[in-house]
């Protein structure tokens, strides 16, 4: 099977790298038509347009400034190990083997409104944009035409690659959007989690973040190829609940 998750906006370059192996995002050249793109923005521009604050967009407004290729282990990382959101505390990356690493390598996917799709091994350089950005660029109002169905096709290309006959989508549904679903060739599942919390069942988005992360280890680490493995899922407390669960959306519940 093949995961697909989401980047984080919180992101960790300070840390020394686990692993001395890496590749280089598939989508470079798209990724420096975007960089020209977003320099022409002040930090001004860029607050306005991210909807940031001030210092955020002082910020991000340097690191696009200084974004810069050949990427090399001196001046980036490896995608899984950069981004430090709740869906990769979750995920614990740094705990890896390195057969997990290379277990991963082939079934997982994080999305990207300025890399595309990246492998968890891809080294990235620092930057913020996310894929809901409405961006004027060369091919269209937004990230979503700009990529248009190159991520979905990549997509499939790592599933046949990977021999995957299903794809876990992990991730939000802004960055979701940027795939076909309808032209994705295998069957799709979307994990969801609940926590019972004063009699019912509620949407706690913070551990529901952080479960996908969860979840994408348990894949990992425990090598799962097949759908219904994904059932067994029993971490931190979380088990699959048939009744709460709709065709291929599965919800993974707890105490909480």
């Amino acid at each position: 099977m093949l995961i697909v998750i989401s980047p984080a906006k919180t992101l960790n370059f300070e840390t020394q790298t686990l692993t001395s192996e890496s590749t280089l995002p598939r989508f470079l050249k798209d990724s420096r038509a975007l960089i020209k793109c977003i320099r022409d923005y002040s930090a001004d521009d860029l607050s306005k347009l991210m909807k940031i604050s001030e210092k955020l967009a002082v910020e991000n407004h340097e690191r696009f400034k200084s974004w810069k290729t050949p990427f090399t282990e001196s001046n980036a990382k490896q995608a899984v190990l950069a981004f430090r959101g709740d869906v990769y505390q979750g995920m614990d990356a740094e705990s890896f083997m390195k057969r997990d690493f290379t277990f991963a390598q082939k079934h997982l996917r994080i999305l990207s409104g300025l890399y595309g799709l990246l492998r968890p091994l891809d080294l990235i350089q620092a930057y913020r944009l996310e894929m809901g950005t409405k961006l004027q660029n060369d091919r269209g109002k937004n990230l979503y035409e700009f990529w248009g169905d190159r991520l979905t096709k990549t997509l499939n290309a790592d599933l046949h690659e990977s021999k995957s006959k299903t794809l876990v989508n992990l991730a939000s549904d802004e960055y979701y959007k940027s795939i076909d679903e309808s032209d994705v060739e295998a069957e799709v599942v979307t994990p969801n989690f609940k926590e019972f919390r004063k009699g019912k069942y509620q949407f706690i988005s913070f551990n529901a973040k952080k479960a996908r992360g969860l979840l994408s280890a348990y894949i990992i680490q425990n090598r799962l190829k097949k759908a219904d493995d994904i059932k067994s899922f029993d971490v931190d407390g979380y088990e699959f609940n048939e009744e709460l669960s709709k065709g291929n959306k599965w919800m993974f519940t707890r105490v909480g």
